[in-house]
C-alpha cells in the first residue's frame, strides 16, 4: 500500500454519505485547536485544558481575557 498518494481506498464507501450533515453543528460550536506534542502529554482531554486556561484567567484577572479577546469580530 502506498500512503503517499491522495487517491482513495477500494474499500471506502461513500455511498450512502450525506453531504454537509454535520456542517451546521460544527459552525454552532465546534472549536478545534491543536495542541504541540508536549502541551498534549500533560493536557489529556478538553476538560484538563479547560481548567488550565480557566485558572489562567482567573489568576492573570480580566485584563488577559480583553487582550486576547483585542482584533476579534
Amino acid at each position: 500500500m502506498n500512503t503517499t498518494t491522495d487517491e482513495m481506498r477500494t474499500e471506502y464507501d461513500f455511498s450512502k454519505g450525506v453531504r454537509g450533515k454535520h456542517h451546521k453543528s460544527y459552525r454552532q460550536g465546534s472549536n478545534v485547536i491543536f495542541l504541540d506534542k508536549d502541551v498534549a502529554k500533560v493536557f489529556k482531554d478538553s476538560e484538563s485544558v479547560n481548567h488550565a486556561l480557566r485558572l489562567l484567567v482567573e489568576i492573570a484577572g480580566q485584563e488577559i481575557g480583553k487582550n486576547l479577546t483585542k482584533g476579534s469580530t
